[in-house]
């Protein structure tokens, strides 16, 4: 339905959609005034309409049961004083506007992505959808606060069925009490999460990551200065940086600076067609050992390109799923063991454990998150310290 048309019992005041219904003259008494109007808190046409759907069914039942108690019973006259009319449960009007003001967690979702989905990865709002479509596909689409334990017990069941891994599953319900939790705060709703505290094993078919050990290093550091390619810059550029494959992949030819004293580095940022993981995640990183030699033959090959590797960022996205798998491959055929490009983090974080560099500084130079307030205060370590670290093992 196009945005400028407004559903039934609404009308658009300042962008925002408004629910306005008249009463029936026969039940005006009950109220201080001939009509209902309060604010649908949104200015999406599709989530107006199934709000304003919802508030009208509520309130034609409400009235239902008004028109029941009002109607004159024969013989009422004749009961005695102390007999009453048999009793009729019905709701306030204060909670039947509650209950409108409600959302749907199809509904949740869509506030979710408009509002925290800006800037961010397509696999964030895919993320969103699929984990959120599963509740919707086993549980249906219901008000948040009308879902309870047995749907969240129902839609574990479902996925460990599956045959998930723990980690997938911790992920997916990660998502949903997000999206929950955030439209639930965004509504003012009071909203206890059925999605949390639900048991499942969190380790089942999951394999640790190993890091990449040192022989493998120096084959992979061979085979990359014997190929000499845009893929092999890539593994070399990661190798002595630990940076995040989509971080790498992203970067622009730019982003890849040289100080004046000849000294190189990256600059991780986030850009349009790549985000960052985190906000931490945004950092100068020095380059040393083969990720300076990657820096220096990625500046040296002549490119119409921006990019530092063009040949994942083809479109809107940097592709950096597609490098993943033709990387892990290569590594695979020249070492004969399974490590993942992931891999190289882990190993970068044991190789500067191994000189007792200080775990701030190794965050830092990662990108990881640092517990503690007192480490988001400045601009943490120059560069010339994490260099000296990164020249250490490099």
């Amino acid at each position: 339905m196009p945005e400028t048309i407004s559903p039934s019992f609404t009308f658009v005041k300042a962008g925002v959609f408004y629910f306005s219904r008249r009463i029936p003259k026969s039940l005006q008494h009950h109220y201080t005034s001939p009509r209902i109007v309060h604010s649908l808190r949104t200015r999406c046409a599709r989530i107006a309409k199934a709000r304003a759907r919802r508030a009208a069914d509520q309130l034609d039942e409400y009235w239902y049961h008004l028109k029941s108690h009002d109607t004159q019973l024969p013989g009422q006259h004749m009961l005695s004083k102390v007999a009453s009319l048999p009793r009729v449960d019905t709701p306030s009007p204060a909670h039947v506007a509650s209950q409108s003001s409600s959302v749907t967690l199809s509904e949740a979702v869509d506030i979710y992505l408009r509002l925290k989905g800006n800037g961010k990865a397509k696999t964030f709002h895919t993320m969103a959808r699929r984990s959120c479509g599963y509740v919707l596909d086993i549980c249906g689409d219901k008000p948040l606060n009308t879902y309870t334990k047995k749907d969240a017990n129902t839609f574990r069941d479902a996925l460990l069925g599956r045959d998930l891994t723990g980690s997938t599953m911790s992920r997916i319900f990660g998502t949903v009490r997000a999206v929950t939790n955030f439209a639930a705060s965004e509504m003012g709703l009071e909203f206890t999460n059925p999605f949390a505290k639900v048991y499942f094993d969190r380790e089942a078919g999951v394999s640790k990551r190993q890091p990449v050990s040192q022989d493998a290093l120096l084959k992979i550091a061979e085979g990359c200065l014997e190929h000499d390619d845009e893929r092999r810059w890539l593994i070399a550029l990661i190798a002595d940086t630990g940076l995040r494959l989509a971080e790498a992949t992203g970067i622009l030819r730019e982003d890849i600076k040289t100080d004046t004293d000849g000294a190189m580095h990256v600059v991780i940022q986030p850009h349009p067609w790549r985000s960052l993981k985190t906000k931490g995640s945004e950092r100068i990183v020095p380059l040393e050992g083969q990720s300076r030699w990657a820096a220096e033959r990625i500046l040296a090959h002549a490119s119409n390109s921006p990019f530092a590797f063009p040949s994942y960022n083809h479109g809107e996205t940097t592709n950096a799923n597609s490098a993943s798998a033709a990387l892990n491959k290569w590594i695979k055929t020249l070492t004969g063991e399974t490590i993942t490009m992931h891999g190289f983090r882990h190993a970068l974080r044991d190789r500067l454990r191994a000189v007792e560099c200080p775990s701030d500084i190794v965050d830092q130079i990662g990108g990881w998150q640092t517990d503690g307030v007192g480490q988001s205060y400045g601009s943490g370590y120059p560069l010339g310290v994490t260099r000296k670290w990164i020249k250490s093992i490099a």
